[in-house]
């Protein structure tokens, strides 16, 4: 089975500039954030409760707790938001008047589906593939952000275990299988020696 192609930064620009253009801009966006930024799962990201991000007292959370219900193996992790991701939640969050309404509803979706509830897995990942073929980016699926997130990381020299750990993998072969090599870091890799 082919893999989700992993999104060169002029790539993710590019779907970036088609989602500003089109409707539900901020929706879509922080959709793909979640998943370029954090690593989430489409269904993850579907899950997600207003009161997951937004704490008691209005602030953007720093660290996201995925209850077991929200996750592909029922297993409950901790999500790091990075300064980034961050940024754009607090953008979203309060930027939104719809949203800003809802924040007395902790139980509420954080990302709204244009029914007013929850977005299913599936239809997510029929929004993110709209997208990337709008975009003109053959091979990018909902699983491209979550490549890239584990495959910027490797590149990046974090240690495979942690990389796992955030991925929420149980099995370091299944976070190995994630990471995108390509001839540009083949080649520099082999300047190294």
């Amino acid at each position: 089975m082919k893999q989700a192609k992993v999104l060169t930064e002029a790539e993710l620009k590019r779907v970036l500039a088609v989602v500003a253009a089109s409707r539900h801009a901020a929706r879509n966006r922080i959709a793909l954030m979640l998943s370029h930024y954090a690593g989430l799962r489409v269904g993850e990201i579907a899950h997600l409760k207003i009161g997951d991000i937004v704490q008691e007292d209005g602030a953007i959370t720093n660290q996201l707790y995925l209850n077991p219900s929200y996750t592909k193996c029922a297993h409950s992790r901790t999500v790091f938001i990075n300064a980034k991701l961050h940024k754009e939640l607090a953008n979203y969050a309060f930027g939104l008047s719809s949203l800003c309404t809802r924040l007395s509803a902790p139980s509420a979706p954080f990302i709204q589906s244009q029914k007013d509830g929850h977005f299913t897995a599936n239809s997510l990942c029929q929004l993110f593939g709209q997208i990337y073929a709008q975009a003109g980016i053959p091979g990018a699926t909902s699983h491209s952000g979550r490549r890239g997130f584990i495959t910027k990381l490797a590149h990046a020299g974090v240690s495979s275990k942690v990389i796992m750990e955030l991925a929420g993998h149980n099995q370091l072969t299944t976070t190995q299988r994630y990471i995108d090599v390509n001839d540009s870091m083949k080649a520099s890799a082999v300047e190294l020696v």
